[in-house]
């Protein structure tokens, strides 16, 4: 069965991350420099919350702060859905569902081993089927 290591294993483990003192303007124009929608919040080893475009419009924009005085801790998301590099795939999907968010920390022991998101999952599903799909036609279609 599928695990959250073999999308990571495609991807990579490439975490982007910032401190909780760092300011949203300085965590936003991160994001946008590496075309990504959440950066992980972490004060050393220990990860401490995410930070998201949900949480820049919900609770910086919307709430009419300064991204350049605002430090990223008081606006992080702090309860973290996690998954760990044996979860399955199909798990991964629900938990990202259930709790309604698109980036998932991946933890293996105390560390941050990466990052899957939702289009991560989709691009490796989507895969997966296309493999599927290949395998079946030659199968049925492949006259020797």
């Amino acid at each position: 069965m599928p695990a959250v290591r073999d999308i990571l294993a495609r991807k990579g483990t490439l975490v982007v991350t910032t401190a909780p003192d760092a300011t949203v303007l300085e965590a936003a124009r991160l994001m946008n420099q590496r075309g990504i929608g959440a950066v992980l919040v972490m004060e050393g080893a220990m990860l401490r919350g995410i930070f998201t475009e949900r949480d820049l419009m919900v609770r910086v924009v919307a709430e009419q702060r300064d991204p350049s005085t605002t430090p990223v801790r008081d606006v992080m998301s702090r309860r973290l859905v996690t998954a760990r590099a044996e979860t399955t795939v199909e798990q991964c999907a629900a938990l990202m569902t259930q709790n309604r968010i698109r980036h998932l920390p991946v933890l293996g022991g105390d560390n941050v081993a990466g990052v899957v998101t939702i289009g991560d999952l989709l691009a490796y599903q989507l895969a997966e089927q296309e493999m599927t799909i290949t395998q079946l036609n030659s199968y049925l279609y492949d006259v020797r």
